[in-house]
């Protein structure tokens, strides 16, 4: 995956768009890759925008990076429950991980109760990817 290819992908996430199942597996592959790298402790140098339980509220996560800045003009750190309750847990998620691999030294993400499988079946995001890829396997 080149930096031209995932900053075509941001920006379609941007856009609310979804991404294709085999891109969505190429993001999440290169993703595991960086993830598995980092501590469970993570040093992050100030100053950092923290944001929270975003809970797949994307118009929110837009304005927060419109209004905060984007990266890597600004350090974000985002502390889990990405998925759930909102309608585009999926896109909210994607832009997140595409940040985070794009950006890797200016996008934190740390897991929330949320990104489980067992609440992730409970609280909807299970059925939004069925729902818009017709499969489990972006779920996987």
């Amino acid at each position: 995956m080149s930096i031209e290819e995932l900053d075509k992908w941001i920006e379609q996430l941007k856009r609310c768009e979804y991404l294709t199942e085999a891109e969505v597996k190429v993001l999440c592959n290169r993703a595991r890759e960086i993830l598995v790298e980092e501590s469970n402790i993570q040093k992050i140098e100030a100053p950092v925008t923290i944001a929270g339980d975003i809970h797949g509220q994307f118009y929110d996560l837009l304005e927060l990076l419109k209004v905060g800045g984007p990266p890597p003009d600004t350090r974000y750190l985002f502390m889990g429950d990405f998925v759930d309750r909102g309608f585009y847990s999926v896109e909210t998620f994607l832009l997140l991980l595409a940040m985070k691999v794009r950006w890797p030294d200016q996008v934190t993400l740390i897991r929330g109760n949320h990104e489980s499988r067992q609440i992730t079946q409970v609280y909807g995001f299970y059925d939004e990817c069925v729902r818009k890829y017709g499969t489990v396997n972006v779920w996987r």
